[in-house]
């Protein structure tokens, strides 16, 4: 194996390994306050996408339909989220005022756990890692 293949495997697990432990950190803090990393992250979508279909925001958030479907059930039980009728079969999606109260409960938790996580990088490393993200993912400068 080549240097960079080898590289390349490193930069990869090391990149699942940090998606990972970010992951489990946010979920453990929302917990505390009865929520998740997957349902902040939605409550969060909808908010910036108001009146968005199902569809929409599982292409959006790189779910299945399926797996955004049970995940708006549940916040729709929890009073989160309100569903109302769109063009043909389609539901629309708007936050309740709860909804809002939640999102804005969970952002600052997500917040501290993403400083905790990152924190030992200075704002020009936080730069450059931000910059080489959206490169390999692909985003526009």
């Amino acid at each position: 194996m080549d240097d960079r293949t080898r590289d390349l495997f490193a930069a990869s697990f090391r990149l699942k390994r940090v998606q990972y432990r970010k992951s489990a950190a946010v979920d453990a803090a929302l917990l505390q306050i009865g929520s998740s990393l997957a349902q902040w992250a939605l409550l969060r979508d909808i908010s910036q996408h108001p009146g968005e279909t199902a569809r929409a925001l599982a292409q959006r958030t790189r779910q299945t339909d399926q797996a955004l479907g049970a995940l708006i059930v549940k916040l729709a039980e929890r009073g989160l989220v309100e569903r109302t009728p769109g063009r043909g079969k389609a539901l629309r999606h708007e936050l309740t005022e709860t909804g809002r109260r939640m999102l804005a409960q969970c952002t600052p938790v997500v917040a501290e756990v993403l400083s905790r996580e990152f924190g030992h990088l200075d704002d020009e490393e936080l730069a450059t890692f931000v910059a080489l993200l959206g490169k390999i993912a692909g985003d526009e400068a």
